[in-house]
Formats: structure tokens, sequence, C-alpha cells
């Protein structure tokens, strides 16, 4: 998986997250139109420099890509949010 990026902003395609979160896209876009999935970005400092993380958090469930300077995804993380305070995270 790679990211675009339009300048300097990373630019990702919703059929490439949607299913992170259990959503199809429409349901993903809605959400993020709504503010119910926020999303940051952070670039790499020190040991990390060079590489960017992308987060979308909704409710229910926070996705990390780290990517190369390129956008190459790196490693995706997957955390499902559980409102008892108890999370569970998967890798992939």
């Amino acid at each position: 998986m790679k990211i675009e990026f339009r300048g300097d902003q990373p630019v990702v395609d919703a059929a490439l997250i949607a299913p992170l979160m259990d959503l199809d896209v429409i349901g993903f876009q809605v959400l993020m139109q709504s503010g119910c999935i926020r999303t940051g970005v952070e670039r790499g400092t020190g040991a990390d420099a060079g590489k960017l993380r992308l987060t979308f958090q909704s409710p229910d469930w926070r996705v990390r890509l780290t990517c190369s300077g390129d956008g190459t995804v790196l490693t995706t993380t997957r955390l499902r949010l559980a409102r008892d305070g108890a999370h569970a995270a998967l890798a992939e």
C-alpha cells in the first residue's frame, strides 16, 4: 500500500482506510464529513526522521499507518476502542 501526496500533504483513498475501521467507503466518508473520525499527521524525528504517521480515529477504532518518506506503508496498526476502557491491538 502506498500513500499519495499533494505537495507535502498526504492524500489517502477512503477505500484503503474504511475496511480497517470495519466500514464501507460511504460510511467512512459520512463519518469523516461529520467529524466523527478525526485524523492526525506526525512527522518522525530522530531515529524516525523521514517517516510519517497517519492516524484515523473513530469512536470504535484507531488506525495508524507508518509510512516511509515516499509514502510506502511500512506498518498498519488497528486498535479497537472499547467504551469500557479495554483495548485490543491488532497489528498487520
